[in-house]
């Protein structure tokens, strides 16, 4: 499987585009260069999953505004195969303060590719694959203090900690075929995937693409994003998406190079709705058997709710999420979760971003109890064009973290945190 997953390397990020087109037609003329977003930004093509236009698609089957930006490199000479890559490695230096805060350096980064082939029925086949540096930064992952959730060792928690991704993020198959100007059906596979759960993955949003730091929201909206066997249905009208997935509820275990097994034992429903090319909102539940391997016995069932606004002025662009996550286990316990993210690109050269956050946790202190907490950080990235489809940036966050005095005498009273980076951006 380890092998089969290298196929996929040829990277999944869909290309920037306003009015949908015959994708069965695929006439592309030559890529111009979108100066205000660093990148590659391709001409029109259809979606997909539907007859809109690609640049609705985020991670797995999730939509985003329309109106944001996708950058990709796009192969030539591949008949009638569309093929785009994109890759974005980074190195940070990271400090959380006090006794429960620790400094580390580490790499991180990803490589995503799509290829899709219009059908003889007027459908769409599309592969996607994503492949993460995480594993490599070792398996308790990079210090980010409040933050909870999975396993390090199969033993403990991990706490104040993210843990890494999987080296293999996806790698998945769809199948859409359009029904009228207006409507499609879709079938979506993957092994790993990302159900219909949520809004999208944290590093896909147009919010937070400049951000390195994982929210401490992740386990309450968007933590299935990497789920070992994914089955989803959806319907397409004009701007409604109504899709159904079946998929594996337990979290990935604490060895990332492998492929865990599938079990497709747990459900989840997701509406979104896209009301103008500047909005995406989306309502999901699901209902996931067994998440944490530490507490085998309890089931979850997670509802959440979300809006992303994306618009370009004369002065940059900004991009702005809201979200909102409940789980309650199958013990009675209900904790939830607020988000709220922004990155604001007033030129090519600069974004600068900003998210606040709140959670209601047990898992932070070993008193027994539910404790409110949250963090809000700002920061800033340089970015300068190295090449035509190469960026470099260097950039810095701060973060000012919130908790109870009962939970802030563990952390001593002021936790903060803060990360520099330099990263590689080919797009």
């Amino acid at each position: 499987m380890k092998k089969l997953s290298l196929l996929f390397l040829l990277a999944a990020t869909p290309a920037l585009a306003q009015e949908p087109v015959d994708h069965s037609a695929h006439q592309m003329p030559a890529p111009v260069m979108d100066h205000a977003m660093h990148g590659m930004a391709m001409p029109p093509m259809q979606g997909v999953l539907g007859p809109y236009a690609m640049s609705r698609e985020a991670s797995g089957t999730s939509w985003q505004p329309e109106a944001a930006p996708h950058a990709g490199i796009h192969l030539e000479d591949t008949g009638d195969w569309m093929v785009m890559w994109h890759a974005k490695l980074l190195a940070v230096a990271d400090s959380q303060s006090g006794p429960r805060g620790d400094s580390m350096g580490f790499a991180t980064g990803m490589a995503m590719g799509m290829a899709s082939t219009p059908l003889a029925s007027g459908g769409t086949l599309a592969l996607r694959g994503m492949l993460s540096l995480d594993p490599f930064m070792g398996k308790r992952g990079y210090p980010l203090l409040l933050a909870a959730g999975e396993t390090a060792d199969g033993v403990t928690h991990l706490v104040n900690r993210q843990h890494p991704h999987e080296l293999v993020m996806e790698m998945s198959a769809s199948v859409s075929q359009k029904l009228s100007q207006g409507d499609s059906l879709f079938l979506y596979v993957g092994y790993p995937g990302e159900p219909a759960l949520g809004p999208g993955a944290y590093m896909h949003r147009p919010s937070a693409l400049d951000n390195p730091a994982t929210p401490i929201t992740h386990h309450w909206l968007d933590s299935t994003h990497i789920t070992f066997g994914v089955a989803t249905a959806g319907f397409v009208h004009d701007q409604w998406k109504f899709e159904v997935s079946q998929f594996t509820g337990r979290e990935p275990d604490q060895f990332r190079f492998d492929f865990d097994e599938a079990r497709f034992d747990s459900t989840a429903l997701r509406l979104t709705f896209n009301p103008a090319q500047n909005w995406s909102l989306q309502a999901s539940l699901g209902w996931l058997k067994s998440p944490e391997a530490l507490h085998a016995a309890d089931n979850e069932q997670r509802a959440t709710i979300s809006a992303t606004w994306f618009e370009t002025f004369s002065f940059g662009s900004l991009g702005v999420t809201a979200a909102f996550g409940n789980k309650r286990l199958s013990d009675g316990e209900s904790t939830n979760a607020g988000l709220v993210e922004a990155t604001w690109k007033p030129d090519a050269g600069w974004s600068l971003f900003a998210r606040g956050e709140a959670i209601e946790s047990g898992e932070l202190v070993p008193e027994p109890g539910l404790f409110t907490a949250g963090e809000i950080s700002v920061g800033v990235v340089r970015d300068v064009q190295l090449s035509e489809h190469f960026t470099l940036g260097m950039g810095g966050l701060y973060a000012f973290n919130f908790a109870p005095s009962s939970v802030l005498g563990a952390y001593g009273g002021a936790p903060r945190g803060a990360m520099a980076f330099l990263r590689l951006v080919a797009e």
